[in-house]
């Protein structure tokens, strides 16, 4: 009885000090391993589905599904999950792209590990002992969503992530794994039902069954990681999403009405929501790095972020862009020039066809001068009719 007390006192103690620090859910969950998950990330390497992702390795959803080989002697899994949602605010007329909404404030990694960090520390000085721990955001080893699922913070939902009754799945996660023996939560009883909205409305198709995304046509794979080319035939599916993509959520009847986020780092950054295409192709690395820091927008790099800009344009079609992407047709890198040939491809007047003449003209780099050819031949059926 005196250890039910104690016990009921503690879990209450942690559920606390998370929402003082500002989370907005807060549960506990077992250090067993994951069996489950752990099957199914090996079954969606094996199948070639987390193709692009290098260190998406066995050996590392291994060590993301056993808890005690990342703290060995731990007991429990603190999951936290805070809101990140916020409206759009949108103070300009230009031709715009969008950026998922969690990269519209401050990096969530660093925001996340400080709260984290005050923690453990503050649980260690309510506690009065030492408490070993570790904490994960999610670029470490630590398998977030199934940690969350098992603490009782939310449920799968068919487009992978976790949805929360009362934040619905615009929420960012943390972990604290722990030696410290705490009574856990009940996982929740709930499940998307015979909803497919999200599969229904992934325009690349990237949601290849429930519970099961092919990361090689995720529009936040091509706009985020993918280093190199996006594949010709995806480039009109990504839209005007120049920063990950938030379709599967926006159409989640789950996150209809949830609160907005209360953390002042998550509010929009300049235009973050909407932002400019055009003066983002002017960019030099200086200036990028001035007006993304401290955001994830960084993650996609200078070239990558520009690349997907083109993308972008060639979607709007907007022949206002001709003259900025026949600049970088010239001048910028290969990645930017490939995307940029086909971006005036997309657009198709005259003017956007003679800038790719006479880039073609200049005799520009194989990888370039064969993405001129097939704009042009898009365009006309074959270059020598323009």
């Amino acid at each position: 009885m005196e250890r039910s007390r104690r016990m009921n006192k503690l879990e209450h103690t942690v559920k606390q000090l998370g929402m003082a620090l500002g989370f907005n859910l807060v549960g506990i969950g077992s250090a067993e391993p994951f069996f489950r998950d752990e099957q199914a990330a090996l079954e969606r390497i094996r199948e070639g589905m987390m193709d692009g992702l290098p260190w998406y390795t066995e050996e590392r959803v291994h060590k993301a599904t056993h808890p005690e080989e990342l703290l060995p002697g731990a007991r429990s899994i603190i999951s936290l999950a805070i809101s990140y949602n916020n409206k759009s605010e949108v103070s300009h007329n230009g031709i715009a792209g969008r950026i998922a909404r969690y990269a519209w404030g401050d990096d969530y990694h660093q925001v996340l590990k400080d709260k984290l960090k005050e923690f453990v520390v503050r649980l260690g000085d309510s506690l009065q002992e030492r408490v070993r721990t570790r904490i994960f955001v999610d670029d470490g080893p630590m398998n977030d969503r199934a940690a969350a699922e098992r603490a009782g913070i939310g449920w799968f939902g068919k487009n992978t992530n976790i949805l929360t009754p009362s934040h619905g799945s615009w929420v960012l996660l943390g972990q604290v794994i722990t030696d410290l023996d705490l009574v856990p939560d009940e996982p929740l009883l709930k499940n998307c039902g015979d909803c497919v909205r999200c599969i229904e409305s992934c325009p690349t198709g990237a949601i290849v069954a429930p519970y099961a995304i092919d990361n090689r046509r995720c529009i936040s794979f091509l706009t985020i990681e993918l280093r190199g080319t996006i594949p010709r035939e995806l480039r009109p599916l990504v839209g005007d999403w120049i920063f990950g993509c938030d379709i599967c959520q926006d159409v989640c009847p789950v996150n209809r009405e949830v609160p907005q986020t209360l953390e002042p780092a998550f509010k929009q950054r300049h235009d973050f929501a909407a932002p400019e295409l055009l003066p983002l192709l002017s960019l030099d690395d200086k200036s990028f790095q001035d007006r993304f820091r401290n955001s994830p927008v960084k993650r996609a790099k200078r070239v990558g972020l520009q690349r997907n800009v083109c993308v972008a344009l060639g979607n709007i079609a907007d022949p206002i862009a001709i003259p900025a992407l026949r600049r970088s047709l010239l001048n910028a890198e290969t990645l930017v020039r490939v995307h940029a040939a086909w971006a005036l491809g997309r657009i198709g007047t005259f003017e956007a066809a003679d800038a790719l003449n006479r880039a073609l003209n200049s005799g520009p780099d194989l990888a370039v001068k064969a993405e001129i050819e097939q704009s042009l031949m898009d365009l006309h059926g074959n270059v020598g009719r323009v």
